[in-house]
């Protein structure tokens, strides 16, 4: 494996890249880094391609800019397409997790002679509806705690990540993945409109198999060289990602499509009385299915890598 610096523009993404073939460009979520994609390297350039993870900006060894605009998604897809320019020659299979996820589906909508295919992990594509995401969360955690809502005043979730790095992973890791969701869901989702992301989420002792101490050394270390603050704008951004999406209103992803998720990713239910993953490809027109693994959570290229490789490789051949 090596590392790479695409540019775009003013801005230097960092991209781990692994074995040569065609172009499988992975985009990991919050709070990640490329390292969170090392089984998927590992295991598709072994078949015969180029597999790249980038850092996407604000993190890790990429740029780092301050305004909470260079975060919209329109700034995010642009460098997903200068990437795929310079280490695929123009096309790309797109692997997202997270807001990984959101990304590279807009990737497809925004840039589409350059996707040749998409996988999203844990956040199935939602067109642009009639209000911003957050303005509907204000709506559906009314008196409730919300993470998202949480995260909107600058410097709030900065301070309180960033007291203990390597703490606030942890607890975040294990927060979101299968091992939570199934004995300790309540600690979360009780929580009062006025507590913080961290209030009442336990640290494991030890953290289960899936994330290595030294695993764990490799996010730490980074974040607490880079902050929170990049990250933390990607949700601040959301309102401006609706102002300047108007054209995208209803738009089907057409490129071939799949998702795979964990079956206790706590995103299945981020509206009360829906499963989100039910109909995963409603608004896909070449939609190839749905895996979801079980016992797994959200983090479910980690905590899963032989299952979740396996249903990306069965997408991969179908092309």
């Amino acid at each position: 494996m090596q590392f790479e610096t695409v540019a775009n523009g003013d801005m230097a993404i960092n991209v781990a890249v692994a074995g040569e073939g065609p172009l499988i460009l992975c985009v990991h979520g919050w709070p990640e880094l490329w390292y969170s994609w090392r089984h998927q390297l590992a295991h598709f350039s072994g078949l015969g391609f180029k597999v790249a993870a980038m850092d996407v900006r604000g993190y890790g060894g990429s740029s780092k800019p301050h305004p909470v605009a260079a975060y919209a998604m329109r700034e995010l897809t642009g460098d997903v397409a200068a990437v795929i320019d310079a280490l695929g020659g123009g096309t790309a299979i797109l692997f997202g997790h997270d807001w990984g996820a959101p990304i590279v589906w807009n990737t497809a909508l925004m840039h589409p002679a350059k996707v040749r295919a998409v996988a999203g992990l844990s956040v199935p594509y939602m067109p642009r509806g009639q209000q911003s995401f957050l303005k509907l969360a204000e709506q559906l955690y009314a008196g409730k705690f919300f993470y998202q809502l949480y995260f909107r005043q600058e410097g709030v979730a900065e301070a309180e990540f960033e007291a203990d790095v390597r703490d606030a992973l942890r607890r975040t890791y294990y927060a979101a993945s299968g091992d939570f969701r199934a004995g300790h869901a309540g600690a979360f989702l009780s929580k009062g409109p006025q507590s913080t992301f961290l209030e009442g989420l336990p640290d494991p002792q030890p953290f289960p198999a899936w994330m290595s101490e030294a695993d764990l050394d490799v996010f730490a270390a980074a974040f607490e060289k880079s902050g929170f603050r990049g990250p933390l704008n990607r949700y601040r951004a959301q309102d401006l990602d609706f102002e300047q999406s108007a054209d995208l209103t209803g738009k089907p992803v057409t490129q071939p499509a799949c998702f795979i998720a964990g079956e206790r990713d706590p995103v299945r239910n981020f509206v009360p009385g829906i499963d989100m993953f039910a109909n995963a490809g409603a608004h896909c027109t070449d939609f190839r299915g749905t895996t979801l693994i079980p016992e797994a959570g959200h983090w479910v290229q980690q905590e899963a890598p032989e299952a979740t490789n396996a249903a990306l490789e069965a997408f991969v051949r179908g092309l």
